[in-house]
C-alpha cells in the first residue's frame, strides 16, 4: 500500500478563499439567528470577532507550530476553521460541527489528499480538549494553546473592559475585571506544552499585571482587595 503523499503546501489564493468562506458563514449564522439571539448582545458573539478571534489564532498557531517543527498547513488550515460553527452549534458540538464543515469544504472545493483533509479535521474536533495536551497530535497541540493565547493578555483585557460597559460597571470595578483575566490565564498557562507557547504566555501575563498596576495608581477610587 503506497503512502499518500500531498505534492504541494496550501496556496496563498486557497487560504484568501478559505477565509472568505469562513466569514461568510459566520455572518450567515448571525443573519439566521431569531432578532440576533446572543450574537448581537455582546460583540464577541459577533461575526467579525469571531473572525478576528480566528485570525489570531491562525497567526498564534503558525507561530507555535513554526518553532515546534508542526505541519504549517494542517495547522492553518484546521485554525481557520476551528469555530466555523461557533455562531450556530451549542458550544459543545461545535468543534465536532466545525470539522464536518471543514470536512465537506476541503473535499468538494479542493484537492487536497483525504489524509491531510482527516489530519485538518482531527485538529478541529479535538480543540475543545480539555485534558492533557501531551496526549494529542503536536498539530492539534498547536491549535489548542493558540485558542488557549488568544484568551489572555492585552486582548482578553480590552474584551473584559468592554464587556463592563455592556454590564453598566464603573471603571472603578476595572481592576477586579482585570484581575479576573490574569487569574484565568495563570490557569491556562498550566495546560500549555510547548515552550513556545509557554513564552508567549507568560509576555502575556506580564501585559495584564502592569495594566492593573497602572489602573492602581491613576484611578483613586479604585478597588484594590485583589492581588496577584
Amino acid at each position: 500500500m503506497g503512502v499518500e503523499i500531498k505534492e504541494s503546501g496550501v496556496t496563498d489564493q486557497e487560504v484568501a478563499d478559505m477565509e472568505q468562506f469562513v466569514y461568510d458563514y459566520l455572518s450567515a449564522s448571525v443573519q439566521t439567528e431569531d432578532d440576533g439571539g446572543r450574537m448581537r448582545w455582546y460583540p464577541w458573539h459577533s461575526a467579525d470577532y469571531r473572525f478576528n478571534h480566528i485570525k489570531n489564532v491562525v497567526d498564534l498557531a503558525r507561530k507555535i507550530g513554526k518553532k515546534e517543527g508542526a505541519d504549517l498547513d494542517v495547522i492553518t488550515v484546521a485554525a481557520l476553521f476551528h469555530d466555523i460553527s461557533k455562531l450556530e452549534a451549542p458550544q459543545d458540538v461545535h468543534a465536532e460541527e466545525g470539522a464536518s464543515v471543514a470536512r465537506e469544504y476541503l473535499s468538494s472545493r479542493c484537492e487536497f489528499p483525504q489524509s491531510f483533509i482527516e489530519e485538518v479535521c482531527t485538529a478541529i474536533e479535538a480543540h475543545s480538549h480539555q485534558g492533557s495536551l501531551a496526549e494529542l497530535p503536536l498539530e492539534t497541540q498547536c491549535l489548542i494553546e493558540a485558542d488557549i493565547l488568544d484568551k489572555i493578555g492585552a486582548n482578553g483585557t480590552a474584551l473584559m473592559l468592554l464587556r463592563m460597559g455592556y454590564e453598566s460597571r464603573t471603571h472603578m470595578d476595572s481592576a477586579r475585571m482585570v484581575d479576573r483575566v490574569f487569574q484565568r490565564g495563570k490557569d491556562h498557562v498550566d495546560r500549555l506544552e510547548s515552550d513556545t507557547a509557554d513564552s508567549i504566555a507568560h509576555q502575556r501575563l506580564k501585559r495584564v499585571k502592569w495594566f492593573r498596576e497602572w489602573l492602581e495608581e491613576e484611578v483613586s477610587e479604585m478597588d484594590r482587595d485583589c492581588e496577584f
